[in-house]
């Protein structure tokens, strides 16, 4: 037993455990994803369709093994097709840079408590008189062809502009307002609809809307009913109900100052911060030019 284990590990470096953990990662990322998709189920019915090709291979059950290669062979299109949104959403994930973006924006840690407070005060008000408001959190992922569906604002968060908007007889009530960097970007907004089927049915519009958007990006939303006064908070494809004022603010709080807390520790870090001031540098060079 002792010369097995010696034989085994007599080849393996640390290039090669780093490989293990760089692979594993990389699964058990692709299996939470999967588990929080719709594709758990489509991936379930994949996995029979392999058991059924080995089996029938073994049994030489012609007809059925040739009818599971092809079905097998044509797997490789229907799961770009089937799996369409679920791509697009993991693309975007990768894509989106968090680590460098957050060491560019550095928010004002005043500002940002500041525009929190409005927005927690407003969301209280809207869920005392049920008045229905729907706000996006833009995050990493860059909202733009929402905003073009609505007005651009670009104005500081207050209360009362936050009440005018979503007051009944204003011409922006109906849509979302997008919030970017603690600023009102936009109101009237239109959002993609979510296409989860398990959602309650008591859910209208807006709430299907408010989750729609963070199943698309990275971005936070809260719902007021305006039926029922009921605070809902949505992100990355999960919608919590029935909260309160207090959970607004330390799900904004952690939202929007996680970010700035990365920057100060890659600030700490003597090789990352350079990197990211050369990074930067050239960023400007090329803004000059």
């Amino acid at each position: 037993m002792h010369e097995i284990l010696a034989n085994a590990f007599s080849g393996f470096s640390i290039i090669d455990a780093i490989d293990i953990l760089i692979v594993s990662f990389v699964v058990y990322k692709i299996l939470g994803f999967i588990v929080q998709t719709r594709a758990e189920q489509i991936i379930k019915g994949v996995v029979v369709l392999i058991i059924a090709l080995i089996v029938s291979d073994m049994l030489n059950l012609y007809t059925l093994n040739w009818m599971c290669r092809g079905a097998v062979a044509l797997g490789a299109v229907a799961i770009l097709i089937v799996f369409q949104p679920e791509l697009r959403r993991a693309l975007e994930y990768m894509g989106r840079g968090s680590f460098v973006r957050s060491a560019f924006i550095q928010e004002d840690k005043e500002f940002i408590k500041k525009s929190i407070n409005q927005v927690t005060r407003a969301v209280e008000n809207f869920s005392a008189d049920r008045v229905g408001a729907l706000l996006v959190f833009e995050g990493q992922t860059v909202l733009e062809d929402i905003v073009e569906t609505g007005t651009v604002l670009d104005a500081e968060v207050s209360e009362q502009l936050l009440g005018n908007i979503f007051y009944e007889g204003s011409p922006l009530h109906d849509g979302a307002v997008i919030i970017r960097n603690g600023k009102i970007h936009a109101a009237g907004c239109v959002l993609p609809l979510t296409g989860k089927q398990d959602i309650e049915s008591s859910l209208g519009t807006r709430h299907r809307a408010g989750l729609g958007i963070t199943e698309h990006s990275d971005a936070l939303t809260i719902i007021v009913s305006e039926e029922t006064g009921i605070i809902s908070i949505a992100r990355d494809g999960h919608l919590e109900r029935f909260v309160d004022s207090r959970a607004v603010e330390k799900s904004l709080l952690d939202f929007y100052l996680q970010r700035t807390d990365l920057s100060e520790t890659i600030e700490k870090i003597p090789w990352a911060k350079g990197l990211v001031s050369r990074v930067k540098k050239g960023g400007d060079d090329r803004a000059e030019k």
